[in-house]
C-alpha cells in the first residue's frame, strides 16, 4: 500500500481501481482512476482522478485529470461507413461473418484518426455522447443526455440534443485565472492542503489565496 511505502497516513493507495467486470484494451490509466462496473474502454488514456460510473463506455480518446464520466455515456461513439453499399459492420468487420476475410483496416484507421480529447476537471453527464473528433476543454460541464458534435471551450455548460451552450460556468476573467492556475497539476501534498478551501471559500477568495 502507498502509505506504508511513503509513510504518510493522508493517503491511500494510487493505484487505479478497476472492476472486476470492466473491459480494457491498450488503456493508459493515472493513479487514483476508478472504473466502474461494466465500463469498455478500448485504446483511452485516462488522467489521474478521473473515474468512470457504470455502463459507461470510451474508444479512442485522451482524458484529463479529476474527470467525472457518469453512468451511461459512451464517449466517441460509433462511426458507421453511411456512404458505402451498407452501412453495416460486415463491410468493415467481415471477419465476424466470414472466413478469410479481415478488418477494415482503413476504415479502423478512419476511426481512429477521429480521437476525442476531454480536458481537466470536466463533468460529463448521465447518458451523453460524444461524437468522434469533438475535442472538450477544461472545466466544461455537458448535461444529461446530451449529444455533443461540435468542440466545447474550456469552462462552458452544455446540453441538449445537439448540444448547445446553456452558460459559462465561470465569468471569462475567473474560467482564465483558473486554468492559468492548473490545480489539476498540483502535486497531491498541496491538494490535500487546498481541500478544505475548496469546500469553504467563494472561487474568487479561494484564486486569491492560492494563486499568488
Amino acid at each position: 500500500m502507498a502509505n506504508e511505502m511513503t509513510g504518510d497516513l493522508r493517503f491511500t493507495d494510487p493505484q487505479p481501481r478497476i472492476h472486476s467486470t470492466a473491459q480494457l484494451k491498450g488503456c493508459r490509466l493515472g493513479q487514483y482512476v476508478s472504473v466502474a462496473e461494466r465500463v469498455v474502454l478500448r485504446e483511452v488514456e485516462v488522467g489521474d482522478y478521473t473515474y468512470f460510473e457504470r455502463h459507461a463506455e470510451a474508444i479512442y480518446t485522451t482524458i484529463g485529470k479529476f474527470c467525472s464520466i457518469a453512468a451511461n455515456t459512451r464517449i466517441n461513439a460509433l462511426e458507421h461507413p453511411v456512404e458505402r453499399v451498407t452501412q453495416h459492420k460486415i463491410s468493415y468487420r467481415p471477419n465476424e461473418y466470414f472466413r478469410y476475410l479481415g478488418v477494415d483496416n482503413g476504415f479502423l484507421e478512419r476511426r481512429r484518426g477521429k480521437r476525442v480529447a476531454i480536458g481537466h476537471d470536466v463533468w460529463i453527464g448521465h447518458g451523453a455522447v460524444v461524437l468522434p473528433g469533438v475535442a472538450i476543454g477544461n472545466g466544461a460541464v455537458v448535461g444529461a443526455n446530451a449529444v455533443v458534435g461540435a468542440d466545447v471551450a474550456a469552462y462552458q455548460i452544455v446540453a441538449g440534443a445537439p448540444a448547445r451552450v446553456i452558460k459559462p460556468r465561470f465569468p471569462a476573467e475567473i474560467a482564465k485565472r483558473l486554468e492559468a492556475l492548473g490545480w489539476w497539476d498540483w502535486p497531491r501534498e498541496r491538494l490535500f492542503e487546498a481541500i478544505p478551501d475548496m469546500q469553504a471559500l467563494k472561487i474568487e477568495a479561494f484564486l486569491e489565496r492560492w494563486g499568488r
